[in-house]
């Protein structure tokens, strides 16, 4: 906590403008059923990344806050343009189109820096139905929860950014600074939407991305690098496979050094990752390999995450993983002969954390803690990646503050509305600053 406790004059603070809050607070909490069918609704909507469904949701989203007069910018996202760009934060799923979206409550201050609201419309697939214990695009409520793909991870924390956001507007209570509402997609396979958005031209002095931290405070995330292993073997026909070399034995001799190269980077760790028992995780989440079930496989592919530690650069992980591949070949007479190749593709998130100088972190604790009461929420580090790295990459000091955690990209993937709707609250104060 010391390292984001307030400077003793909170420059944030100046920018906003103390209101008489009750109005917009009493028009939330008379909008939480709204809220619910409006996160039940986006549930529905099956946006998995690269879908028409992504595009969908986002026009959707548009619809409802055209539907308030709310001053939008909905664009086109040129998607072949700023894949192209050097500094691009990868995509792993082809798109035929992308759309960004930011809405806008105009501040009493033009010259004010703004507070942006960031969450992502888009998901992951939901694997194989008979897991769960509904449909995963119902959006069923049940005992207090919305039920679905993505409900956690993240639409439950955007319905509660729309929702403070609309109490506002409908109000015509305005902060100083403008408030700004970022609809983003692509950010689970890299971060397309938040890229874009910057591309745009949007900025803020500081943004809350609302991704599930069962309203704990994420000021840093730990990176992770998508990675394709190709390992090489020589076909032969199974009866006589002595005389091949199978790529799937080779990949055996990879795969343990790798849990190794894992467990050392582990060792020691940043202190706002120490809640994890792995911080920096690596992991092989797709094997393939051998095209006849009598051949001796002669190619094995291997895709997994490389965890990048806080503050590493991007070079020095990538070459770190290397480096341990190729020891690893050398010590085997096939492999030194014919080597694993590495590829880094997909996905490329970067570690990030929010700058010690700013008071954001301090200020969404407080928040917090005086709306609702009781312990103030913690603030860690998560071993994700998240958007949160493009966004102070930037130079816009970013956290993650939202309702849910644990439950997304599972089976049965849920939010708590109470933290949906408290979570809500806090992002009105917050905007506000009724202290």
């Amino acid at each position: 906590m010391d390292e984001y406790a307030c400077p003793p004059k909170s420059k944030l603070l100046e920018t906003l403008v103390n209101h008489d809050v009750q109005p917009a607070l009493d028009a939330l909490r008379h909008a939480r059923a709204e809220a619910t069918g409006t996160l039940r609704d986006l549930i529905r909507i099956p946006s998995v990344g690269g879908t028409a469904a992504e595009s969908e949701i986002v026009h959707h989203v548009a619809g409802l806050l055209r539907a308030e007069g709310v001053e939008i910018d909905l664009w086109p996202i040129p998607v072949a343009e700023l894949s192209a760009r050097p500094d691009f934060p990868g995509m792993e799923v082809g798109r035929d189109e992308a759309w960004g979206l930011v809405a806008r409550l105009p501040g009493v201050d033009p010259e004010a820096p703004a507070l942006m609201f960031n969450g992502h419309l888009d998901v992951v697939p939901p694997g194989d139905p008979a897991t769960w214990s509904v449909d995963p695009w119902s959006g069923e409520i049940r005992d207090g929860h919305a039920y679905g793909r993505g409900a956690c991870d993240m639409k439950g924390g955007f319905v509660a950014a729309l929702s403070a956001f609309l109490a506002l507007h409908r109000t015509g209570t305005r902060p100083r600074g403008d408030l700004l509402l970022a609809a983003v997609v692509g950010e689970e396979d890299g971060g397309l939407g938040t890229y874009a958005t910057l591309a745009r031209g949007w900025r803020a002095g500081a943004c809350v991305i609302t991704e599930p931290t069962a309203q704990d405070v994420l000021a840093a995330n730990g990176g992770a690098l998508t990675f394709r292993l190709r390992v090489p073997g020589l076909a032969a026909h199974a009866c006589a496979r002595t005389s091949g070399v199978s790529a799937v034995e080779k990949f055996q001799l990879i795969f343990p050094v790798l849990r190794a190269l894992e467990a050392s980077r582990n060792r020691t760790v940043d202190p706002m990752m120490r809640r994890w028992d792995i911080a920096y995780p690596l992991e092989v989440g797709t094997v393939r390999s051998g095209d006849w079930a009598s051949t001796v496989p002669d190619l094995l592919i291997a895709e997994g995450r490389f965890g990048v530690a806080l503050d590493e650069p991007v070079a020095e992980a990538r070459a770190a993983f290397e480096s341990t591949v190729a020891e690893a070949c050398a010590a085997d007479p096939w492999l030194k002969e014919h080597p694993v190749t590495v590829e880094w593709w997909g996905g490329q998130f970067a570690s990030g954390r929010c700058p010690s100088g700013t008071d954001l972190v301090q200020r969404v604790v407080s928040t917090h803690a005086r709306v609702h009461g009781g312990p103030a929420p913690e603030v860690v580090g998560a071993p994700y990646g998240s958007d949160l790295r493009l966004l102070t990459a930037a130079g816009i000091p970013a956290v993650q503050y939202g309702p849910g955690v644990g439950y997304g990209h599972c089976p049965d993937e849920r939010v708590s509305l109470d933290q949906v709707h408290a979570c809500a609250e806090t992002l009105l104060h917050l905007a506000v600053n009724d202290s």
